[in-house]
């Protein structure tokens, strides 16, 4: 990923919050008739030894998986964005040199993806997707809140796998790189809402 030195973000714990927030990621291959991609939620964890995987799982009946083992994929994560229109800048009154542009947050994940097919295996996977997913909830759900068979069906029904991450790249374009005015007409532009949200916490960040 083309990354300005401006926007880029290199503090791993901002990129895994970044991940963890927007779990819905696109999984691309090259696969034998070309690229292929597949939305997928996704998430990171670290093993024993201090390397970063991201986990998820495909449909059996998505053929995707069949050319996914042994390949390099890249998981696109994608964190708040929006238009930024040229007349929300204090310079465009003053010289009127300024042009559209697009804010946004993302993280990419690139390594080798390894199937997981045994079953204690893919389990495991699919528990701690769930767990990451509804653990904000009061009452969270959980794998074996369902019936055992049931269960068992489901995941006959999946192909699940570990990708070790190989880069874990970040961009946060933000008007940052704007004077002071420009980027508070920017924050006044946006409104309430995530993309401000990011923006802040970008300027409070040291």
């Amino acid at each position: 990923m083309y990354v300005p030195p401006a926007f880029s973000l290199i503090d791993r714990a901002a990129m895994l919050d970044i991940v963890a927030a927007h779990p819905l990621a696109a999984l691309t291959t090259n696969g034998p008739e070309g690229p292929l991609a597949t939305q997928l939620p996704l998430m990171i964890e670290t093993d024993g030894e201090g390397r970063d995987h991201v986990i998820g799982h495909f449909a059996r009946a998505n053929p995707h998986w069949k050319s996914a083992g042994g390949a390099m994929g890249l998981a696109v994560f994608r964190g708040a964005d929006g238009y930024v229109t040229p007349d929300w800048y204090a310079t465009k009154r003053e010289t009127g040199k300024v042009v559209p542009t697009w804010n946004y947050v993302t993280v990419q994940a690139r390594g080798r993806i390894d199937l997981v097919e045994d079953r204690d295996g893919a389990k495991q996977i699919v528990e701690r997707l769930t767990d990451a997913m509804e653990q904000r909830r009061a009452q969270p759900w959980a794998v074996d809140d369902a019936p055992a068979p049931y269960i068992e069906t489901m995941l006959r029904g999946i192909v699940a796998f570990r990708m070790e991450i190989d880069t874990l790249t970040g961009a946060a374009k933000l008007s940052q790189n704007k004077a002071e005015a420009d980027l508070e007409g920017v924050r006044a532009g946006v409104g309430k809402g995530e993309l401000l949200h990011a923006m802040d916490r970008l300027r409070g960040s040291p």
